[in-house]
This record gives C-alpha cells, structure tokens and sequence, in this order.
C-alpha cells in the first residue's frame, strides 16, 4: 500500500519528465567533441545570442545604427588616406564601395572573433554555477555578430545603386565567404576563449592581433598586388579569400577564386577543428581558472 502510494504522488511521473545523468569525465589526451550537446541545448544557443544582441546596445542612442556608423566612417577614412591621398588602386571601381565591399565581410570577422574570444571569461558567473556544453558560449558569441553584418548590408546595397553597380552572376557564393569568415571567427576564437582563461595576456594582445592582420588582409589595397606565385601562400589567410570573394561575387574585379581560396579553406578548417579539439580538452579546467 504505501509503496503505491509513493508511485503515486512521485511528481516526475505525473509530469513525464525523464530523468538523465550527465558523467563529468576529466581531462584526457583524447577528448571527444560530443557535438550533440550542443543541439541538446539548443535553447541556451539562441538564449545567449538574444542576451548578446541585447546587451550589445541597451541604453545606447543610436541602438543597431552603430553597425552602420563603423564601418561607414572608417570607409571615409581608409577613402580619404588610401583612395585620395596615397592614389592606391582599386581595380577599376570607386574607392569608396571597393574599401566598403571589403569591410563588410571584416567587420563581422573582427566583431565575431573579439566576442568569442572574451566570451569564456566574460560568462564567469554563468560557467560556475550551471552545467552545459561549454561551447556553446564562444559559439553564441560568434554568431551574434551576424545580425550586424546584415544591418550594415543595407548601406553596401544602397552604395552600389548610387554607383550603378550591378551584382554579378555570381552573387549567390557570398554565404560561401560569410560562412568562411564566421568559421574562421570562431576557430581562432576557440583558441583565445580557452588560452585568455589562463592568460589574461590574450585580451590586451587582441587588438594588435586584429590591426596587424586587417594589413595582412587585401582591404586597403587589391590582390591584384601581390606577385602570383605568392597567392597561394597568401591564401592561407582565410579573410584574404573572403574579401576577394566578396569583391569578386559583388563587384566582378579581380579572377575568380582559385588556388587562393583552396588555400584559404584548407588553413580554416584546419584551425576551427584543432581549436574544437584544444577548447574541449581545456574547458574542464574553465570552472577552476576562471
């Protein structure tokens, strides 16, 4: 009689809800990547993307137009300093749109990877209280950035009607050189997330790493530069692709991606894999150090 009872006032029952144990393992040589969790927590996903974007521009005047003014002004400058001043080439088309073409695609890369990278230490509070994939964090923050990106392309649209420009025929790769530059984003932030717990170093170097490697990037200047035996290598820089592709789709300068863009693929994948791998054997030390 009394067990019946127990069966029937068991709260779990009445309401369905299954029971699950999830086994924290320590840290191996050889950890798996487990990436079902992340469509188990698919909730959390989209929760920390919305909490991103929100946060991103409460008490702000401008709100989302900020993800216009940024790149807008600083096509203004690299039009005065470079376009103007230094004459440097711009395979045919005004300087304006061809430094704006370039600085769409950037921009996301820079916003993407500066969010993941901090992402870790920035969800302190959240990563020592609950369980749930770790990854989840740097890839929310990755992501987020792409509602800025789409905001921005309003302005880049309404840039090549002014100039009369007509998308090429092959406008419909640019979600190849987004997903490229949102890979690369969130492979190197997978390294700085898990690296910056340990080192706080990664923080303050950040911002050096971004301007270096906006020079190493054909942004202010064309590919056409650059000797061609030497593309291949310069390939291996993923945005360098990702700018001539997005120039190339929209604009029709320059040839179309060839060994470059191999190259460019072949160093992403090879980052965002070693970084899942590093992030998931690190992230069990996360709680401790950060």
């Amino acid at each position: 009689m009394k067990d019946s009872q127990d069966k029937d006032c068991d709260p779990l029952r009445e309401t369905g809800v299954a029971m699950s144990t999830v086994l924290i393992k320590p840290p191996q040589d050889w950890v798996p990547l487990e990436l079902k969790e992340l469509w188990e927590h698919r909730e959390i996903f989209s929760f920390l993307i919305w909490r991103d974007i929100k946060v991103r521009y409460k008490q702000t005047i401008l709100g989302a137009g900020w993800a216009v003014l940024q790149p807008f002004f600083t096509m203004i400058v690299f039009s005065i300093i470079f376009g103007w001043l230094a004459r440097m080439p711009s395979d045919g088309v005004p300087y304006p749109i061809f430094a704006y073409t370039a600085l769409l695609p950037w921009q996301l890369f820079v916003r993407s990877l500066t969010a993941s990278s901090n992402s870790i230490v920035a969800n302190e509070s959240l990563i020592t209280k609950v369980y749930f994939p770790r990854l989840v964090i740097p890839l929310s923050a990755t992501a987020a950035g792409v509602l800025d990106f789409a905001i921005a392309s309003v302005v880049l649209f309404g840039m090549m009607a002014y100039y009369h420009i007509v998308p090429t025929s092959a406008v419909w790769m640019l979600p190849l050189f987004v997903l490229l530059a949102i890979a690369t984003a969130f492979g190197v932030g997978l390294w700085l997330s898990a690296l910056n717990v340990q080192y706080r170093d990664v923080g303050h170097a950040l911002p050096f790493l971004t301007q270096m490697w906006l020079f190493a990037t054909p942004i202010v200047y064309p590919s056409s530069l650059i000797p061609e035996q030497w593309l291949a290598l310069y390939g291996l820089n993923p945005m360098s692709s990702v700018v001539e592709g997005f120039r190339w789709a929209l604009l029709g300068t320059g040839s179309k991606p060839g060994p470059m863009l191999i190259a460019s693929a072949s160093a992403a994948f090879a980052v965002l894999i070693s970084g899942l791998y590093y992030f998931r054997k690190m992230e069990q030390t996360f709680a401790d150090a950060v």
